[in-house]
């Protein structure tokens, strides 16, 4: 055992791994002093702790963390990748199984994109697989209004700066076109907000379909739109570096886990069987 695992890990990231909120809620969470550990107030996010540590959210007891799980999901068009939408619009968690527990996506997909998203229990895991430097290429299916030429798709390998905001390299290649539509693989490592959408406008090509079918290993394959699978626990340790190390639990407290304030009944039962 190391050092660091003698002494704990830091609250922040303790929360994030147990699912119920993200590193960076965690932090403002503790700085509106709703987080206890050991029934003390903390007021820091630096403060470790460890399997042994009594943690509490609104005075609710936080269960240790599961062992790290990983789905893929055909998140259909018109879905929102927010756990909830102040206009009332469908999210992803809305629609998944009842006996999945709370999840949360690796990175989004804007509410008109459909195709592949990664969904975790683990806020660590999606935290990291979304970053840039994991190397992870994002691959899609675009459908655009126009006929690009290859000139300007190979253009876009030396990135593209659209109104004061740098793009990485994209790989765009024509596979067909029929019309006024044609089809593009398309392939990237960053995927910032919207990337592809306003690249393509930027270059006078107005996308009217983008299907995301890979995320680094993961592929989208024979999933059907609204469809979720699990992905192995093996494959999850061998493409996130062991990541999926079943964790031991201590007893279950005697009171009900902690879960996000503000979800329904319905999204509780949905994401906290």
């Amino acid at each position: 055992m190391t050092d660091t695992e003698e002494k704990g890990e830091r609250i922040a990231k303790r929360l994030s791994r147990a699912g119920i909120c993200s590193r960076r809620e965690a932090e403002r969470w503790i700085a509106d002093g709703r987080v206890r550990v050991d029934g003390r107030k903390i007021d820091t996010p630096a403060t470790l702790v460890t399997d042994a540590s009594r943690i509490m959210v609104d005075g609710k007891p936080v269960a240790a963390p599961d062992r790290t799980r990983l789905w893929r999901y055909y998140k259909p068009p018109g879905q929102v990748c927010s756990t909830s939408d102040p206009e009332g619009r469908p999210t992803v968690f809305d629609n998944l199984p009842s006996d999945m527990p709370r999840v949360m996506s690796v990175g989004r997909l804007d509410i008109n994109s459909e195709g592949l998203l990664l969904l975790t229990n683990d806020g660590e895991l999606a935290r990291r697989l979304e970053l840039p430097s994991t190397g992870w290429t994002r691959r899609y299916r675009v459908r655009v209004f126009g006929n690009p030429d290859d000139q300007a798709l190979a253009a876009l390998a030396n990135g593209v700066t659209v109104e004061g905001v740098r793009y990485g390299a994209i790989q765009a290649r024509l596979d067909s076109a029929r019309g006024d539509n044609s089809w593009l693989s398309v392939a990237l490592q960053e995927g910032k907000n919207r990337e592809i959408r306003r690249v393509m406008e930027h270059f006078g090509y107005r996308v009217n379909r983008l299907i995301r079918i890979g995320y680094g290993p993961f592929q989208l394959g024979k999933l059907v739109r609204g469809e979720v699978d699990e992905v192995s626990a093996k494959v999850v340790a061998e493409q996130t570096g062991g990541a999926a190390t079943p964790r031991l639990r201590p007893k279950k407290p005697d009171r009900k886990p902690y879960k996000r304030p503000g979800q329904n009944k319905n999204a509780d039962r949905r994401r906290n069987p």
